[in-house]
Formats: C-alpha cells, sequence, structure tokens
C-alpha cells in the first residue's frame, strides 16, 4: 500500500492559496481590462486558471470533508468560501483552528465506513490514482462549466 505524500492540511493549505492567487490575478485583470481599459489579456489569462483552481478547490474540500468527516455545514461553508475573493484562506485557518485538518489522512489506514469513505479511500491509498482522478474529474467539471458559460 502506497503512503500518501501530503495530508490533508497541506493537499487543502495549497490548493485554498491557488484559487486566492487565481482570484487576485483574475481581479488584477479585471481592473486593467474594466478601469484603466487598456488590455483584456490578464482576464484572458486568468479567467481560465481562475476556474479550474475553483474546481480544484471545490473537488479537494469534498475529498478532505469525507476523510476528516466534516458535517454537512462544514462542508457547505468550505464551498462557500469558494466564491468571495481570498475566503477560501479564512476558510483553511478556520479549519484548522477547529482541528478540522489533520496532518494524515483517516482513510489511508482506517477502514471505509460511509459509501463516501469506500470512494474516496482507495484513491488516498494510491496516491498516483488519485491524483490521476482529481485531475480527470477537474478536467472534467471545468469542460461542463465552460459548456455552460462564464458566470454573470
Amino acid at each position: 500500500m502506497s503512503r500518501a505524500v501530503a495530508g490533508p492540511i497541506v493537499v487543502f493549505r495549497r490548493v485554498a492559496v491557488a484559487e486566492a492567487v487565481t482570484w487576485a490575478l483574475l481581479l488584477a485583470g479585471m481592473f486593467l481590462k474594466y478601469v484603466t481599459d487598456t488590455t483584456e489579456l490578464g482576464v484572458s489569462l486568468a479567467g481560465p486558471l481562475h476556474g479550474v483552481a475553483f474546481v480544484a478547490y471545490c473537488v479537494s474540500a469534498v475529498v478532505v470533508a469525507v476523510d476528516q468527516r466534516w458535517s454537512a455545514g462544514r462542508l457547505l461553508l468550505g464551498l462557500a468560501a469558494s466564491v468571495p475573493p481570498f475566503a477560501t484562506i479564512a476558510f483553511d485557518r478556520y479549519a484548522e483552528s477547529r482541528g478540522a485538518l489533520a496532518r494524515e489522512w483517516r482513510l489511508v489506514v482506517g477502514a471505509p465506513v460511509t459509501a463516501a469513505d469506500r470512494v474516496v479511500a482507495p484513491l488516498l491509498r494510491r496516491p498516483l490514482v488519485g491524483l490521476l482522478v482529481a485531475v480527470v474529474v477537474v478536467a472534467v467539471l471545468t469542460g461542463l462549466a465552460l459548456l455552460i458559460g462564464p458566470p454573470g
């Protein structure tokens, strides 16, 4: 059995920071496009990056929520944090302060109990497979979002 390289606190924090950084890039691009009326390049580049980071954050929140046994309310709060700029950082700090982000994955060694556990556990126990599945899920969800169209 493979050991996960990074625990939930590391994975979640990295994705939360990436989501916040892409928010900053998108906001800078929007400033250049709408306020200074100089270029659309920032929005053209940062928009898709932020879309992928947004979806990746939501996927990681669900995986961490299953592994760390978050309540539905905590998961919904974590998902809602992906909407306002930089709120993923605040939620990460909140979750850590409440002991909701462990250093190790519970399901790497623990027995799966729920149906969600049985889906997530094999992905955490085989990190490369889990990463591949996560990349595919993010790509599919991002593709669906692009088909639906941009917000607004």
